[in-house]
């Protein structure tokens, strides 16, 4: 059993952690790259560690580290020799280790607070391509060309001590069920969170009851979910995964504001909804792990902790 099956059992909310590259941009660093976050491996490690941090003072049971688009095609594209490009992913989950123990050292054990886990990332082919076709689903690899793609970097994150994988903005059901037999080979816990196009289809068009019943044939599989899509639907996703499967839900949608891409610059929700009011709602409905992804920030998380913290209500269906 892993260390995320005890706070599974524990029957309350898992709660996740939140935005990395724009918690990075908000506060004044650029992103406007192909490595996005990753390229802060090198440049600046501690400004990653303290977003960390601030998830974990936040209340987040699980910190995933910052390789979600750290591959070793990237970063050698990006100018770096694959030796520098695998010792830059196993720095993302050093980052993170070093982070929580300093945390727990300083603060979380003292307030009685629960050790978090540390997640190692991967994201899809498309990241790397950085064309935005992580939204898309508009590439095309075989079953084998998807494992050789994504298994150093798991190898490597296994072995820096990832306890388990956010394989994550999935696009492609076949990318995932891929990446799950890879990961089932060699024995690591992981949850898989999907984009979506409708409440009923993910970015590839695949209908959510076959996505559905082909993950939660692994059993490593902690969690099934939706990420990075906007919070509008993400009520009705949760229903329709759980009429397909009792997997645990996870989601980590975007925060609902608005990118204005002219003035290039972010306004509220439409709705005038905070996300622990979402979050709420999403709970209620049968979420098991609850964060965040684009714009949302440590505030957010602390405001799914309280969630948590207030006890576990969900429906029956």
């Amino acid at each position: 059993m892993g260390r995320i099956d005890e706070f599974i059992n524990s029957g309350k909310l898992i709660v996740m952690d939140g935005a990395m590259g724009t918690e990075l941009e908000k506060r004044g660093f650029n992103v406007s790259d192909a490595l996005w976050s990753a390229k802060f491996l090198k440049e600046n490690p501690d400004a990653i560690a303290a977003i960390h941090r601030d998830y974990m003072e936040a209340g987040a049971n699980v910190i995933t580290c910052c390789s979600y688009q750290a591959t070793i095609p990237g970063f050698v594209a990006a100018g770096y020799s694959e030796d520098e490009a695998e010792a830059l992913i196993r720095k993302s989950m050093e980052i993170v280790k070093d982070a929580r123990d300093k945390w727990w050292k300083e603060s979380g054990e003292k307030n009685g607070r629960v050790y978090p886990v540390a997640a190692g990332d991967i994201g899809p082919y498309g990241a790397y391509l950085a064309d935005g076709s992580e939204y898309s689903g508009s590439y095309e690899l075989t079953k084998d060309e998807y494992k050789d793609f994504h298994r150093k970097r798991i190898e490597i994150l296994k072995d820096a001590g990832a306890e388990i994988f956010a394989v994550e903005t999935c696009p492609k059901l076949a990318e995932a069920e891929a990446v799950g037999e890879l990961l089932e080979e060699m024995g690591c816990d992981f949850w898989v969170s999907f984009t979506f196009k409708t409440k009923n289809k993910i970015s590839d068009g695949t209908d959510i009851e076959n996505v559905a019943k082909t993950m939660s044939k692994f059993s490593h599989l902690k969690a099934i979910g939706v990420n990075c899509t906007p919070p509008e639907i993400v009520a009705d996703i949760i229903l329709n995964y759980r009429k397909y499967t009792d997997v645990p839900v996870c989601v980590y949608p975007n925060s609902g504001e608005i990118y204005d891409g002219i003035k290039k610059v972010w306004n509220g929700a439409p709705d005038g909804k905070s996300f622990a009011e979402r979050a709420k709602e999403w709970e209620r409905v049968g979420a098991s792990f609850i964060g965040g992804c684009c714009r949302t920030s440590p505030e957010d998380i602390h405001g799914v902790a309280e969630l948590r913290d207030a006890g576990f209500k969900q429906i029956s269906i």
